[in-house]
């Protein structure tokens, strides 16, 4: 849609604000994407949106306070990441714009890649409009389904919506590749989940950069949240010594999935944001499993997943957040202070070490969960 606002005619300013209210693909991943790239990952994390000005020639004898004014410089743009071939210049956001009121409403930056190259997985947690002005980018996603990887190509000229919640790997087949990523809200580390190489210590540096940039004094982004959710940052340091976790799911899913060597994705995955369910504490299961899903048939079973290999052989992360809806369904009214480990991707069924058990669980006539056989009561 467009819309047009005319300001009044004593000032004579016209404004143009456009959009694409299309859907974006949904997307996913695969669980060993980082082991099949042939490209070289780049710490690319930005934000920015579009916008057009045009001003006729006209004077007037009237002041305005720098609070009212309708013309104002609200920034200075910054370089916020340069690392091998790969430079991004934030000209509106919380770095380029730190001093202005609005700074987290929106940023804008200009992105040039001198040499073909490619960002690892990425679920954000605000719309990002990409617009290509030179090359080309190929965006990587799974449409509607957990296990077929699909390409959409972004020529020079073209302009593609990514929406809040999309899960997907940017890749940049042709050098000398240029873009104008805007993000609404504006871009934060905490509003963009990357699944980077643990290892790689130049992507560790531009990342660690791009935090201290936007904690320095003038940036207040202590309100965004991991999750995206608005409920507070939840300092996932405190659980790094955690190696087990557990998911439960239908054994006929599981053995599907393992039938074809190919990764399990739980039927709500793309609902419930792009990852996979887990907990913690093997106590709170049964609870769990009598909440969600005692209006389903057939077997179930719990996995015990090593999130340590997980994260380490596939570079699928693991962040602990608040308890999060199953579909259609709320958490449970007494959760508020649960904490759960959400796997930002699926889960292999055909790698050793990452599945480390298998528990059987029962189940009562009409459906109701009993207990998992060596795990939980």
């Amino acid at each position: 849609h467009k819309l047009f606002r005319r300001i009044p005619r004593h000032r004579r300013h016209y404004y143009y604000y456009s959009s694409q209210p299309h859907h974006s693909p949904q997307t996913n991943n695969s669980p060993c994407h980082n082991k099949q790239s042939q490209h070289k990952n780049h710490s690319s994390i930005h934000s920015h949106f579009h916008f057009h000005s045009h001003t006729h020639n006209h004077t007037h004898n009237h002041s305005m306070s720098s609070s009212t004014q309708s013309i104002q410089i609200v920034g200075e743009s910054q370089i916020v990441v340069q690392h091998d071939g790969l430079t991004i210049r934030e000209c509106i956001g919380n770095v380029a714009s730190s001093s202005h009121g609005d700074r987290d409403a929106l940023s804008l930056a200009l992105v040039s890649i001198s040499q073909p190259a490619s960002e690892p997985w990425l679920t954000i947690q605000y719309d990002e409009y990409l617009h290509v002005t030179d090359g080309k980018i190929h965006i990587h996603h799974f449409e509607n389904s957990a296990d077929r990887e699909e390409i959409l190509t972004v020529s020079a000229g073209q302009t593609v919506l990514i929406r809040k919640g999309t899960r997907f790997r940017p890749v940049f087949p042709v050098g000398n590749t240029k873009y104008i990523p805007l993000c609404l809200p504006a871009f934060s580390p905490e509003r963009c989940r990357r699944e980077d190489d643990a290892s790689d210590e130049g992507i560790r540096n531009v990342v660690d950069n791009l935090q201290s940039l936007h904690e320095r004094p003038g940036n207040d982004n202590s309100n965004h949240s991991n999750s995206g959710s608005g409920s507070g940052k939840i300092d996932n340091a405190k659980y790094d010594d955690i190696r087990k976790i557990y998911h439960m799911c239908q054994k006929s899913l599981w053995e599907e999935s393992a039938s074809k060597s190919r990764a399990y994705f739980p039927p709500t995955f793309h609902k419930d944001g792009k990852f996979t369910h887990a907990t913690a504490v093997p106590e709170r299961l049964i609870q769990t499993a009598n909440h969600f899903y005692t209006d389903t048939t057939g077997d179930w079973i719990c996995l015990e997943l090593n999130r340590w290999e997980l994260e380490k052989t596939c570079g699928i992360v693991t962040v602990f957040e608040e308890a999060m809806p199953v579909g259609e369904r709320e958490t449970g009214r007494d959760w508020s202070d649960w904490v759960c480990p959400h796997v930002y991707g699926g889960i292999p069924t055909h790698l050793t070490g990452i599945v480390t058990n298998i528990f059987d669980m029962k189940r009562s006539e009409d459906g109701k969960f009993l207990s998992i056989e060596g795990l939980a009561e």
